[in-house]
């Protein structure tokens, strides 16, 4: 009996100490991150400089140092359509000190293509930022004025107009031949590698039309002729463009943008980096920045953005294997 005693006593004791030893630990590591970061945090942009990936994130650069104490280091990856930074965010280390621009649907429908070099599971979403309707837009001086114009000319050139996007498995890849298949039109596609190149050449006249999205324009409203937007109502960015559902046409698409870590990324760290941006995504300066350069914010957690991308991923399965683009 008294060697029972004594070994319940035993197994009490280093249950004890396993316990205090667990605790000592989350404290440990609870109170080194209470002092994230305490170094220069690198931000992964995907696409150009200038383009709205970009921008919206020098908005966030801006409000950062206020909320957490030190400063971003802006990495540019450019290439496929994001593919080649979204791949390098994949695989940085999960320390909390690389955090990314991300686009979707581009990241579901490149980890979708035969060419997938990432999943979808591969990030920890942080927060979406901005709901940014596409759009199909013309240089002012195109003869081109409006929707029906556009198709008729499409139709009486035979696929010869040429169509700018960005990247391939990007969202105005899917929004063009979606648009293509609903207007029974081919066009020509022409791919960039990011908003900025893409607005040069249309300006220049080197492409006769672009899939774009809404802030890709704004800054230099004055110069395109907008043929609608691919959203369900009018956006008060944009009063006077009619939507396609106005123009008898059911086409909708957007690009998300938010920001995302590796997985595996501390939980702690991943909860510090959420509150951050939800208060910095509150912050009227700031709703007023994203305002005065026609960045169209719209606010989901971490929680809810990684919801909408598992969402997304299940009905972008189906179109791309309506178009045979899903990986075998």
């Amino acid at each position: 009996m008294k060697t029972r005693k004594k070994i319940a006593y035993l197994m009490i004791a280093m249950l004890l100490i396993v316990m205090a030893l667990i605790s000592g630990c989350a404290k440990k590591e609870a109170a080194a991150v209470s002092k994230y970061p305490d170094k220069p945090v690198n931000m992964i942009i995907a696409f150009t400089a200038g383009g709205s990936s970009d921008v919206q994130a020098r908005i966030i650069d801006k409000y950062w140092k206020q909320e957490f104490g030190n400063t971003l280091v802006f990495q540019y990856k450019v290439g496929a359509g994001g593919q080649v930074g979204f791949t390098d965010l994949a695989k940085a280390p999960a320390d909390g000190y690389t955090v990314g621009g991300v686009n979707y649907p581009h990241i579901v429908l490149q980890a979708l293509s035969p060419q997938a070099t990432f999943s979808k599971d591969d990030f920890i979403a942080i927060a979406q930022v901005v709901n940014d309707p596409q759009i199909i837009a013309v240089r002012k001086e195109s003869p081109i004025k409006n929707l029906t114009e556009l198709l008729n000319a499409a139709k009486a050139n035979e696929g010869k107009l040429t169509m700018g996007i960005v990247g391939t498995y990007s969202g105005h890849h899917v929004a063009a031949l979606k648009f293509m298949d609903l207007t029974g039109t081919k066009y020509s596609l022409v791919t960039f590698q990011g908003a900025a190149d893409q607005n040069i050449a249309l300006l220049g006249g080197h492409i006769d039309v672009m899939v774009g999205n809404l802030n890709d324009v704004m800054r230099d409203i004055d110069k395109f002729t907008i043929l609608g937007i691919a959203a369900d109502k009018r956006h008060p960015y944009l009063k006077d463009v009619p939507t396609f559902k106005e123009q008898s046409l059911n086409f909708v698409a957007d690009i998300r943008r938010g920001f995302s870590v590796p997985k595996n990324t501390d939980p702690l760290v991943v909860k510090r980096l959420r509150d951050g941006f939800a208060k910095i995504a509150s912050n009227k300066e700031y709703l007023a920045d994203m305002e005065k350069i026609g960045q169209p914010s719209e606010y989901l957690s971490g929680e809810d953005f990684q919801k909408y991308i598992d969402n997304y991923h299940n009905d972008a399965k189906a179109l791309l294997e309506k178009y045979g683009l899903l990986k075998k």
